[in-house]
C-alpha cells in the first residue's frame, strides 16, 4: 500500500488565526499592548472583540492552514 503524505499545519498561523463554521477567518485585532492611556474606554472595548480577515487574506491563511 503506498504512503499518504499529510500536509503540514503552519503552527504560527494556527496560533494566530482560527475558521469559522462559515469558513471565513477570525483574528485577534492590534493594538492593544501598550500605549492604553491615550486611547478612550470604548476604543479599548471595540480592540477586544475579534476581527475578519478580508477575501484575499483568507485565501493565504487558507493555504497554511490546510486542516481548519
Amino acid at each position: 500500500m503506498a504512503k499518504k503524505y499529510k500536509m503540514k499545519t503552519n503552527r504560527a498561523t494556527a496560533k494566530r488565526f482560527s475558521l469559522t463554521a462559515n469558513g471565513k477567518v477570525k483574528r485577534k485585532k492590534a493594538g492593544l499592548r501598550h500605549f492604553m492611556r491615550r486611547k478612550s474606554t470604548q476604543a479599548k472595548r471595540n480592540l477586544r472583540n475579534r476581527g475578519y480577515l478580508s477575501k484575499a487574506d483568507e485565501k493565504m491563511v487558507k493555504a497554511l492552514m490546510p486542516y481548519g
